[in-house]
């Protein structure tokens, strides 16, 4: 880009427009708000700092291969942690598991059942099944751009992608 203002606006445009689908990406995909705040920000700077001066077009796919990297680290850190201090229990998750029941619970019972259903069948999912679905499916990345981010085949994608979708759907099939 010639113009490094309409680069920056057009940077801060895209990261404006991918930020709180993103954020939903990373919690479903670590389950706890403040690990996948960090990620997603992690991942947005990388991005800029990185890429910025490619063609927005790319934008998307790099992005989203940055962010999943970032989670795989994230799952192997906490692998390697559990396997030295998997014997210490944190009592602070239990008050973070109690769901906070929002501005209206009258009117958000069904929706936040429905919502605690659909994060508990996520989380039983793989977490390549996880990653295809918040790419795909929450995302609209098409198979070639998801492919891209996850570093795996178009072929690899649709397997993922249809079986994680089976699992939700016989998991949620009261919900529909």
């Amino acid at each position: 880009m010639a113009n490094p203002d309409a680069a920056y606006a057009s940077m801060d445009a895209f990261l404006a427009s991918v930020e709180r689908r993103a954020l939903r990406t990373a919690e479903f995909s670590v389950n706890n708000r403040d690990d996948a705040l960090d990620l997603v920000q992690d991942a947005m700077l990388e991005l800029a700092r990185r890429y910025a001066q490619r063609p927005p077009a790319e934008w998307p796919p790099l992005f989203y291969r940055i962010l999943n990297n970032a989670i795989l680290q994230f799952h192997r850190k906490r692998r390697r942690h559990a396997r030295w201090f998997g014997w210490l229990e944190n009592d602070a998750a239990v008050l973070d598991a109690v769901p906070d029941p929002g501005p209206d619970p009258a009117n958000s019972a069904q929706q936040g059942e429905a919502m605690a259903d659909l994060s508990a069948a996520m989380q039983r999912l793989s977490l390549r099944q996880r990653q295809v679905v918040m790419l795909r499916v929450w995302e609209g990345l098409d198979v070639a751009d998801a492919a891209a981010a996850m570093r795996c085949s178009p072929g690899s994608v649709k397997t993922h992608l249809s079986r994680a979708l089976n699992a939700l759907r016989s998991q949620l099939e009261e919900h529909t």
